[in-house]
């Protein structure tokens, strides 16, 4: 056996090596060649299954809960044009992450997925011959569908179906009937409708059905609930709009308080509530106003009119009688005459005829001819009117809507915290005069009125500290980790497997297979021999020497037998 083994041993380094490897692989036992021809297999099959599942696509869902109808039609449309595609465990349709868009894209150009509803799609594939009542029921089926389908685009809407009641129409008006509508909405889980968008969809089906009044439209959820019967704020008389605009006030006033409080306090020492009474009533007034002038000099005179009248020519009259036909009596004082024919003091000039004109009279704002025998007027009148501009006021006024009729404001500081002798620190309530300089700094902040009514309450007290709580999923519970996590794990159970094979199997079938030279095994005895002539040589080779000697002891106490059966081995035939 030696003999052979030198035999093989010196032949190797001459053939090819194809000759050595099968020269090695001669070296191991039948079991040996079976283990380490199982354990190489082993290692090449990981290594192309983590290859190739290295190189597997990722997937991405493309739809979920579709309705049987739609999955097999978009199944069929996917194996046509050779796009790879899977269902998880939970019904999805996956496939891979880099074609998600553009598979959506062509599956939405072909009205895909539809939902399981129809719409006005069944109207073009129309039969010759169709009856008036199928086409009827076709045309209410394709819009309970079309307006399913638009309810659906509402992000809180998982799924929606419309019912439609149409009475046939009538030639009498007493027959006439309304036609209503039932919708049934199912919720998103945690997710609800508000006022305003159950009234927005109770419109959108009212506007789309001929002469379906408000009233007549019905909307439940998938609980059972009947959702019309919530009125909204504008329907109770409150305006979402000014309540917003309350909020912003509240919100601003709460903001200017912290932010000149912040500097001070600190941003957790203080927490400020605000609450605002708004005025959104309309008013409007017109107010006109009268009042006496002033001073006659600043008034203004708006018309003026004046009258001037004189009684001349007055014929003689009287009683009839011996007294009137007298003529009169002289007079017995003098009298100013009017300026007859421009000589003051006479009534004509002489030599003039009797009867003509012996001059004219101007008096009163009146000029008139006088004859010889006329007498002075007798009267005159004048009367002045003059109307004044009267002062008036007219006064338009148009109150603003959201006035602020009162504030309440309420502020809690926190005590302040210092380092006691001890060295723990130590919560104190602030002084009375820094007290006082806070409140009146919130005043300012807030515009603080007496006469409108605002009240104020500051307080200092301890907070209370809070342990912070995350909002966020854990690192543990995040899916996106988990995968990760799952992903490393694998690799790592791949990597553990294929090392254990190396070491366990392949690695000492590796050593049996190609022994060291025998060129090494005579240096290393050697020097072991010539190592005590180094000093650094005789310390490394003696102990190695020393150790495998009490190896070798060691061996022959505990197994004689094996001891014995090795040295006949070695002496062979001479033995």
């Amino acid at each position: 056996m030696a003999a052979t083994t030198e035999t093989t041993a010196g032949t190797a380094p001459g053939g090819n090596p194809a000759e050595r490897l099968r020269a090695a692989f001669n070296r191991l036992t039948e079991q040996q060649k079976i283990i380490f021809l199982v354990g190489l297999a082993a290692v090449v099959a990981i290594i192309v299954g983590a290859i190739l599942w290295s190189r597997q696509p990722d997937w991405k869902v493309l739809f979920s809960n579709l309705s049987e109808k739609d999955g097999g039609t978009i199944a069929g449309i996917l194996e046509a044009q050779n796009v790879p595609h899977r269902y998880s465990d939970n019904g999805a349709l996956l496939v891979p992450a880099d074609r998600v868009h553009e598979v959506r894209l062509r599956l939405a150009s072909q009205g895909l997925p539809r939902g399981g509803l129809v719409g006005f799609e069944l109207m073009e594939n129309q039969k010759f011959g169709t009856s008036q009542f199928a086409e009827q029921v076709n045309y209410q089926r394709g819009l309970e569908g079309e307006l399913a389908r638009t309810i659906q685009s509402i992000g809180a809407v998982q799924a929606a179906r419309v019912h439609l009641a149409i009475p046939k129409p009538s030639v009498f008006v007493r027959d006439d009937q309304k036609p209503s509508a039932s919708v049934m909405l199912n919720l998103y889980p945690g997710r609800t409708l508000d006022g305003g968008q159950i009234a927005g969809i109770s419109h959108l089906i009212s506007s789309s059905v001929a002469n379906l009044p408000l009233t007549n439209v019905t909307v439940i959820d998938q609980n059972g609930n009947l959702l019309t019967q919530l009125k909204s704020a504008t329907a109770v008389g409150l305006d979402a709009v000014q309540l917003k605009y309350v909020r912003e006030i509240e919100d601003g006033i709460i903001q200017r308080i912290e932010t000149i409080l912040k500097p001070v306090l600190g941003a957790d020492n203080v927490k400020v509530q605000v609450a605002a009474d708004l005025d959104f009533s309309h008013h409007e007034q017109t107010a006109e106003t009268f009042r006496p002038n002033p001073t006659p000099e600043s008034s203004t005179i708006r018309s003026q009119q004046t009258n001037e009248a004189a009684n001349v020519n007055q014929p003689v009259g009287g009683v009839p009688g011996a007294l009137t036909n007298q003529p009169p009596v002289p007079a017995t004082a003098p009298l100013t005459q009017p300026n007859i024919g421009g000589v003051p003091g006479q009534l004509g000039q002489p030599g003039q005829p009797p009867g003509e004109e012996k001059g004219r009279i101007e008096i009163g704002g009146i000029s008139a001819p006088l004859a010889n025998h006329v007498a002075p007027p007798l009267s005159t009148n004048k009367n002045t009117t003059i109307n004044y501009e009267v002062d008036k006021t007219i006064r338009y006024t148009k109150q603003a809507m959201g006035e602020i009729r009162r504030l309440s404001a309420a502020v809690v500081v926190n005590h302040r915290k210092e380092i006691g002798k001890d060295g723990k620190p130590v919560s104190r309530p602030l002084p009375e005069p820094e007290m006082k300089q806070i409140n009146e700094l919130i005043r300012e902040a807030m515009g603080f009125s007496g006469e409108r009514g605002d009240t104020l309450s500051v307080a200092n007290a301890p907070f209370t500290e809070t342990v912070k709580t995350e909002d966020s999923l854990p690192l543990w519970k995040d899916p996106e980790n988990i995968s990760y996590v799952k992903d490393i794990v694998k690799i790592l159970i791949i990597a553990a497997i294929v090392a254990l094979l190396y070491f366990k199997i392949i690695q000492p079938s590796l050593r049996t297979m190609f022994p060291p030279p025998p060129e090494e095994e005579d240096a290393t005895a050697k020097g072991g021999i010539l190592g005590e002539e180094d000093e650094e040589g005789v310390e490394v080779h003696l102990d190695n020497y020393t150790v495998k000697l009490q190896k070798a002891r060691d061996i022959a106490q505990s197994d004689p037998k094996a001891v014995a059966n090795i040295i006949r081995d070695w002496m062979g035939s001479n033995g």
